[in-house]
């Protein structure tokens, strides 16, 4: 049976990942900052009958990520699939965010995934293969006005994907990055209550025209988009490696 661990798996695209992935028979641990939401997750995926192990951890520290790592691999005896996942940074223009906002956000959302990878490949090596999916952004397809730390270290993340997926294929180690769109969630809530808070809109005017850019006509669920995660995770996507899937309902208007 497959072990994966899901980090910021206590809401929103992490927990339908883990759930999803439970669904499909693979044991989960999942990590975030705690509180009842993590355990709340947890008793989920073990009352719908999977293996679930929640682990009480802040990424953007190292010596947590290790422990993490270490918590996993003791329960379930290695580990198959990494999904990387982090929160959103700030959101704002370029000259109002610090030095210490785009420290913080590289430690987030850049170094978290490159000490998460780190950790994990030599446990996959081991078993012979395995899968790493990073949850991204649309920005990495088409940059979000407002946006800037999200729009260049996902970035930064889509680019280690692409090199360590040519770097570990021989090894059959598959390197994915799942990009979400316009997806009901926390998130997406704080950002409309941002742009509503500068422009003197209304938080649900904000919304709207999100949704008007979406050739779908409405925002997507979470459970639509750990669909995506289980197919990377799963036989078959046994091909799939160094790709960037956007799940957004057709909002990035470039060609792929």
């Amino acid at each position: 049976m497959s072990v994966a661990l899901v980090c910021a798996a206590s809401k929103g695209l992490g927990r339908a990942s883990a759930e999803a992935l439970a669904r499909d028979g693979v044991r989960v641990a999942i990590c975030a900052r705690g509180g009842p939401a993590l355990r709340g997750a947890a008793a989920a995926i073990e009352a719908a009958g999977g293996d679930g192990l929640a682990i009480e951890a802040d990424l953007r520290q190292a010596a947590d990520i290790t422990r993490v790592l270490e918590t996993t691999i003791a329960r379930f005896g290695g580990l198959d699939i990494l999904v990387t996942n982090t929160g959103g940074p700030p959101s704002g223009p370029f000259m109002t965010l610090d030095e210490r906002a785009w420290t913080e956000a590289i430690d987030s959302m850049l170094l978290s995934v490159v000490r998460l990878c780190r950790g994990a490949i030599p446990h996959m090596q081991a078993r012979g293969g395995g899968r790493i999916i990073n949850i991204t952004s649309i920005s990495v397809k088409q940059p979000i006005e407002g946006l800037v730390l999200s729009n260049a270290l996902r970035a930064a993340v889509t680019g280690l994907a692409k090199t360590l997926a040519v770097e570990l294929a021989p090894q059959n180690i598959l390197v994915n990055c799942v990009a979400p769109g316009y997806t009901r969630t926390d998130r997406v809530v704080e950002l409309a209550n941002a742009a509503a808070a500068r422009e003197g809109i209304t938080p649900g005017q904000a919304e709207q025209r999100i949704v008007d850019k979406i050739p779908l006509g409405r925002m997507g669920t979470p459970e639509e988009f750990a669909a995506v995660i289980a197919f990377l995770a799963s036989p078959a996507a046994s091909f799939v490696t160094g790709v960037t899937i956007p799940v957004d309902g057709g909002w990035v208007r470039g060609l792929p």
